[in-house]
């Protein structure tokens, strides 16, 4: 009596993501949520990683609180990337430019040598800077060369 012959298949199929995966990245919330999923971390891991604590990330990955200013550099460095689009006009670009460093309006107005009422009327729309003052943003605003 002769052997039956075998045959061996395998099979693969992807897990499927979790369900606290994101399936839109709408806010800075899901970004954090779906980096940290992606690497296998713990909220703890990520919060050291910027600078946070657990409840930190917690609210930030459900969308309870946004992330203060300080920690806003850090997030995009573990995200590799800034999900907040850079905006157009001027005074919301001043926000994001600011933000993105994790500076404060005082901060920032040091840096461009004006008064604070000054940057935050700017960043308000209420006021344009002019003169010097107007080259001296589109100089800090200005993506740097490579």
């Amino acid at each position: 009596m002769g052997s039956l012959p075998f045959i061996h298949i395998s099979l693969t199929a992807s897990k499927p993501k979790s369900y606290e995966y994101p399936k839109d990245l709408k806010t800075l919330g899901d970004h954090l949520r779906k980096r940290r999923l992606d690497l296998k971390l713990l909220q703890k891991e990520v919060g050291q990683r910027t600078g946070g604590s657990v409840s930190d990330v917690w609210n930030w990955e459900n969308n309870r609180v946004t992330p203060a200013v300080k920690f806003i550099p850090a997030i995009i460095a573990f995200l590799r990337y800034n999900p907040m689009p850079e905006p157009m006009a001027l005074p919301e670009r001043l926000v994001w430019f600011r933000q993105g460093r994790g500076w404060t309006q005082k901060v920032f107005a040091k840096v461009l040598g004006v008064d604070q009422t000054t940057l935050a009327g700017w960043e308000r729309g209420e006021r344009t800077p002019t003169g010097r003052f107007r080259t001296l943003v589109v100089s800090a605003l200005a993506p740097k060369g490579i």
